[in-house]
């Protein structure tokens, strides 16, 4: 049984007390007969799945629809219209109101309980996936320090990452993973300290040994993450400082010992990161920003990866050019 009750709305007291009687035993239940005590309702209870007849008395159940979808508080409520209109244009109206669903009446009682059962797996899941991408907002974000402009470098990096991995040869599923996995590669920086990151000046030798241990720091945060994104961001963020000749930190790696996910990160990373504005440094123009990493292939990055990027420059430029306006 749902914690959050369902909200059943119709002007008919039969109707309801057919809806109590069906679904009683497996949900708490709310009522109401009209548009206005369905709006009520639902500030008052939060319901968690809306049972909606499209004919009441004071407002037609569309117009409800549409003002719940239309509230921060209330848009992601699943709605189901209940209802004695059976044509197909009532069910399209209802679904452009931003209904779920559309059940005609007489119903049968499985099949209404099966379609109630569905909308609210959907509804968890999708508030589940709404929690998983805030959780790596946050730590994505966290990362990045006080610094405003790798604040939007970590999102717009990782649109780049996507489409090199694209032109590599990814399908557009695990593209999307290391998508979604990219901006969690600096977690770690959240153990460095702000007057190091916004330095402006050159490192010291403790400064740098600080930062250099960045990678450990995310890997070993990221690592007890069960999902699939976390333990690609676990990887990426262990090794995206590593370099293809192996003057890298933290393990020294070369070549395709280095995961490939990391590989690509690392092109989308330093291309953004020229191109970027940073405490120490005023952006590069593009052009000197692709020229720089073309003389980076074979040393820091992947040479294949190099000329992968520059298949994906044109799709680069659109990304770049949305975030920042027109390209230098």
């Amino acid at each position: 049984m749902s914690s959050r009750p369902l909200l059943c709305v119709d002007d008919e007291s039969s109707n309801l007390a057919t809806l109590r009687q069906l679904l009683r035993d497996d949900f708490s239940l709310v009522f109401a007969k009209s548009g206005s005590e369905a709006l009520e309702a639902v500030g008052r209870h939060a319901p968690a799945l809306i049972l909606l007849d499209v004919e009441l008395p004071d407002m037609d159940g569309y117009t409800v629809a549409r003002t719940l979808k239309q509230q921060a508080a209330s848009s992601a409520i699943p709605i189901l219209f209940v209802t004695s209109r059976n044509g197909t244009h009532d069910a399209q109206a209802g679904l452009d109101a931003g209904a779920a669903d559309y059940v005609s009446k007489p119903y049968s009682p499985a099949l209404l309980k099966a379609r109630i059962g569905t909308q609210l797996k959907l509804a968890e899941s999708l508030l589940l996936a709404q929690r998983y991408h805030d959780a790596i907002h946050l730590l994505g974000t966290a990362g990045q320090g006080q610094d405003v402009d790798t604040g939007a470098h970590i999102w717009r990096m990782a649109l780049y990452a996507r489409v090199v991995a694209e032109a590599a040869g990814w399908s557009p599923e695990r593209a999307q993973l290391l998508q979604d996995a990219a901006p969690l590669h600096d977690a770690g920086k959240i153990a460095v300290p702000g007057s190091i990151l916004l330095k402006s000046d050159t490192l010291d030798e403790h400064e740098r040994s600080v930062v250099r241990r960045h990678p450990q720091v995310g890997h070993d945060l990221l690592r007890h993450g069960r999902g699939p994104v976390f333990q690609l961001a676990a990887e990426i963020a262990l090794h995206h400082h590593e370099c293809w000749d192996g003057s890298g930190y933290p393990q020294g790696l070369a070549g395709e010992a280095i995961p490939e996910s990391a590989r690509i990160v690392a092109v989308a990373d330093v291309f953004d990161a020229l191109c970027g504005r940073r405490a120490y440094k005023a952006p590069w123009m593009m052009d000197d920003a692709v020229r720089k990493l073309d003389s980076m292939s074979g040393k820091q990055l992947e040479p294949r990866l190099v000329e992968q990027f520059h298949v994906a420059l044109p799709r680069i430029v659109q990304i770049k050019d949305a975030w920042d306006g027109p390209a230098a």
